[in-house]
C-alpha cells in the first residue's frame, strides 16, 4: 500500500485527531467512573492501537501505564482472536499486566465487519482483594497480592459476562465500585470506536491505514535523529532502592547506555536479582520508564506511537527485579522501581547531556492505601492514593514543589472528597519547606499530608527514598528524603518504616512528609539557605 495520499499536514492532523480519540476515552472514563482514584486522580490512561496491535497513539495521561500498555494487548490478541462487540480484561503481570490493581480492557474497532485497530484502557482500581485493603500489601508472592485474571472475554458478540464482573467484584472489599469503574472502562471503548469509525467514515479504510503506518515510522524517525544528536559511547550509571519491603538491604538498578549512530542498547546487566518483597517489576514496566526518559528529551511533537520504541533494544536480564520470574510479587514495581529506572537511565546520560538532564526527583509515588469497615452501615472501604514530592532541579530552573514526577501524571484526591467519603480528617496538607537540594538551581520541596482516622484501619504504606536520598547533579546537593509517622491517640509517635502494614486505632494520626528533590549546580557562597 503507497502513501501517496499522505503528506506532512495530512499526517500532523491526523495525529492530533488520533490522539484526541484517546483523549475523549478517557474524559468520558473519568466522568463514569465511581471510585475517587479514577474519577478525581485520573488514574487511568487509554490508547489507540493499529490492526496490528502496535499503539498508534496516546493520551497525556501516565507513562507507566501507556509504556507497558502494548504488552497487554500483545496478549489479548495472542490468547483471543476478537469480533464486534468483543472486550478482553487482563491484570496478570506475567501476562501483559503491570500490577493486580490495573485492569486491563482491550477492544477491537469494526467498519463494516472488517476491524480497523483497536482501543485500550488502564485503570488502577483501589482493591482488588489480597490481603490488605487497597491490594498494595508487603506480600512475598503474587497469589498475596489479589485477583490474578489472565487475558479473558469480558464480553462476547456485545454481551457482557456478568459472571465474571460479580466474580472480580466478589474478590473486592468494595464491590459496588469495581462494577462501575469497569463499566465506566466499556463505556469509554464505545467512545473510542465511535470516533475511529467516523475517521473512516470520512477519509476511507485506505487513508487510515496509510497515515496509521505514517505515523509510525515518523516516530520511528524522530527517536533515530534524537539518538543521532547523542555523541557516540558507553555511559553507565547506578542507583539503589532502599530496600524490599521484606529484607533490609537496598537493591541495586544499574544501567549501561551504549549509544550508536541513530540506535541505543539499554543494558541493565548488574542489578539485583528479583527479590523476596514487592518491589520487583515486569519486564513491561522498566520498558515504559526507558521509553519516558528517551522521549522527555525529544521535541514535543515526536508521535507516541510504537515506531518509537524501534531504535531501542533493552537488554533486562531474566530474574532481575526488573524482569522477574513468577510466582514474585510485583505490587510496588510499577509505582516505585519504575521511577528508580528513570532515576539510573537520566543519570546515565547526565554523563553526556549534562544541560539536559534535571538531577533526580522523589522518585516514589509515597503509595498510600487504607481501609476497614464503616461502623454505622457496616460496608466495608478501601481507599489508594498517591502523593506528589519534589521535582529535581534543571539546568536552567529550580524544581517544582509538591508535585506527581516521571512516571505517573495523577492529581491529588481534594479534602472535602476524602472526607466526604471516607472516615477520615485531613488534618494538614502543605508544602515541605526547604526539603528540596540545594544548589545553582534548588530543588523542589516535597509535601506534607495528615491524616487522622476516625474509625479503626488496616494501613499500608509503599514508598522509597526514605533512606536513600534524590541525588544532586553537577554540585547540587541531595533531597531531604521522606518519612512516615504514625501519632497515637495517647500522643507516642512512631518512625513507620518506609513499607509497612500497621492496624491503627481509632484517632491516630498519619503523618506522610515525601521528598524533596535534588539540586543542580554547586551552590553560590551568597545563597539563602
Amino acid at each position: 500500500m503507497t502513501n501517496a495520499h499522505v503528506d506532512s499536514i495530512s499526517l500532523e492532523v491526523f495525529r492530533h485527531r488520533c490522539t484526541a480519540v484517546a483523549e475523549e476515552m478517557g474524559v468520558a472514563l473519568g466522568r463514569s467512573a465511581f471510585s475517587p482514584n479514577i474519577k478525581e486522580r485520573r488514574d487511568f490512561s487509554c490508547a489507540v492501537f493499529d490492526v496490528a496491535g502496535r499503539m498508534v497513539a496516546q493520551a497525556a495521561h501516565i507513562p507507566v501505564h501507556l509504556g507497558a500498555m502494548p504488552r497487554s494487548v500483545e496478549a489479548a490478541l495472542a490468547c483471543h482472536t476478537l469480533h464486534p462487540g468483543d472486550v478482553v480484561v487482563l491484570n496478570d503481570p506475567y501476562q501483559g499486566g503491570t500490577h493486580l490493581p490495573d485492569l486491563t480492557t482491550v477492544a477491537p474497532v469494526f467498519d463494516e465487519n472488517e476491524c480497523i485497530g483497536y482501543t485500550a484502557t488502564r485503570a488502577h482500581h483501589a482493591d482488588v482483594g489480597g490481603i490488605t485493603p487497597g491490594s498494595m500489601p508487603m506480600s512475598r508472592e503474587l497469589l498475596q497480592e489479589g485477583l490474578i485474571i489472565p487475558p479473558v472475554k469480558l464480553v462476547s458478540g456485545g454481551v457482557i459476562n456478568e459472571a465474571l464482573i460479580d466474580l472480580i467484584c466478589r474478590n473486592s472489599r468494595t464491590g459496588d465500585e469495581r462494577r462501575g469503574d469497569l463499566v465506566a472502562q466499556l463505556a469509554c471503548h464505545r467512545v473510542g470506536a465511535t470516533r475511529l469509525v467516523q475517521l473512516t467514515e470520512q477519509h476511507g479504510k485506505t487513508w487510515l491505514v496509510q497515515h496509521m503506518e505514517a505515523l509510525l515510522r515518523y516516530g520511528e524517525r524522530h527517536m533515530r535523529t534524537l539518538l543521532e544528536s547523542i555523541p557516540d559511547g558507553v555511559y553507565v550509571f547506578e542507583d539503589y532502592l532502599d530496600d524490599d519491603g521484606q529484607d533490609s538491604k537496598p537493591l541495586v538498578l544499574r544501567v549501561s547506555i551504549t549509544v550508536q549512530n541513530d540506535s541505543a542498547v539499554i543494558d541493565f546487566g548488574g542489578t539485583a536479582p528479583q527479590c523476596r518483597g514487592p518491589l520487583n517489576a515486569p519486564r513491561a514496566v522498566a520498558e515504559a520508564a526507558v521509553l519516558y526518559c528517551f522521549r522527555c528529551l525529544a521535541s514535543s511533537d515526536m508521535p507516541a506511537s510504537a515506531g518509537a520504541f524501534t531504535p531501542l533494544t533493552m537488554v533486562i536480564p531474566e530474574g532481575s527485579v526488573l524482569n522477574p520470574r513468577p510466582p514474585a510479587p510485583v505490587a510496588g514495581g510499577n509505582v516505585e522501581t519504575s521511577q528508580r529506572v528513570v532515576d539510573v537511565v537520566f543519570g546515565a546520560l547526565a554523563q553526556v547531556l549534562p544541560d539536559r538532564i534535571p538531577a533526580a526527583s522523589a522518585g516514589t509515588m509515597n503509595n498510600l492505601t487504607f481501609g476497614g469497615v464503616d461502623p454505622v452501615s457496616g460496608i466495608s472501604f478501601a481507599y489508594y492514593e498517591t502523593l506528589g514530592g519534589g521535582m529535581g532541579a534543571r539546568p536552567t530552573a529550580p524544581g517544582l514543589d509538591g508535585v506527581q514526577v516521571h512516571m505517573t501524571n495523577t492529581l491529588n484526591t481534594p479534602i472535602e472528597t476524602l472526607e466526604r467519603l471516607l472516615p477520615v480528617q485531613v488534618q494538614q496538607y502543605a508544602l515541605r519547606t526547604g526539603s528540596g537540594g540545594a544548589g545553582a538551581q534548588r530543588g523542589g520541596d516535597g509535601l506534607v499530608r495528615e491524616i487522622k482516622f476516625l474509625v479503626p484501619v488496616t494501613l499500608s504504606l509503599l514508598t522509597e527514598r526514605r533512606t536513600m536520598s534524590p541525588y544532586g547533579l553537577n554540585g547540587g546537593q541531595m533531597g531531604t528524603p521522606g518519612r512516615n509517622t504514625l501519632t497515637s491517640t495517647d500522643g507516642a509517635i512512631q518512625i513507620l518504616p518506609g513499607k509497612t502494614t500497621v492496624f491503627v486505632d481509632e484517632g491516630s494520626l498519619l503523618r506522610v512528609e515525601t521528598p524533596g528533590g535534588g539540586g543542580w549546580g554547586k551552590p553560590s557562597a551568597s545563597a539563602d539557605e
